[in-house]
């Protein structure tokens, strides 16, 4: 079993308090097949579990495979730093198939973000920075493919289908 490398810190985009007694941390690609289908599952997990789980999302955008998969990092990045990461994450998740810039610029303007502020930054890679953070802490944590979850800090490497993670993290909770 890997250990996750560095630990979950403020740097993190999370959601859930920060005392809860599980964490769920994934290493997550916005245009990964496997990412999208994992999204429903999670977002029920989520839901289930409640205040007894802290949701961890980390970069991992294989762009060799996926070639939007970094610019969509850095938009739910831009979108965060103006307050709103996780409804950017779910808009991007809910319609993979539209990554173009003008659909994250679409997703922006959608969710009343300041527009002219998230193109510049997207245009400029502001956030580039962060997102190699990311995929670079999932290299020294054994990640090599999407989606690849941690629980407290281990990885899991059961089905994330949604009864086993469910069972896995209500095990690490108690």
């Amino acid at each position: 079993m890997s250990a996750l490398k560095p630990p979950v810190s403020e740097a993190d985009d999370s959601s859930g308090p920060l005392d809860a007694p599980v964490t769920l941390l994934e290493y997550g690609d916005y245009e990964c097949p496997h990412c999208g289908r994992a999204f429903p599952i999670v977002h029920e997990v989520r839901k289930r579990l409640g205040a007894r789980l802290r949701f961890v999302f980390r970069n991992f955008p294989l762009k060799e495979a996926h070639e939007h998969a970094e610019h969509a990092a850095e938009a739910a990045q831009a979108a965060g730093a103006q307050g709103r990461f996780w409804e950017m994450h779910e808009a991007i998740f809910r319609d993979q198939g539209h990554l173009e810039d003008r659909d994250l610029v679409a997703r922006a303007r959608k969710l009343g973000l300041d527009v002219t502020r998230f193109e510049q930054e997207l245009e400029t890679g502001v956030h580039a920075k962060k997102v190699r953070g990311d995929f670079r802490s999932g290299v020294r944590s054994g990640v090599n493919g999407t989606p690849t979850f941690f629980i407290n800090g281990t990885r899991y490497d059961g089905s994330w289908e949604l009864e086993p993670l469910l069972e896995a993290l209500e095990a690490a909770a108690e």
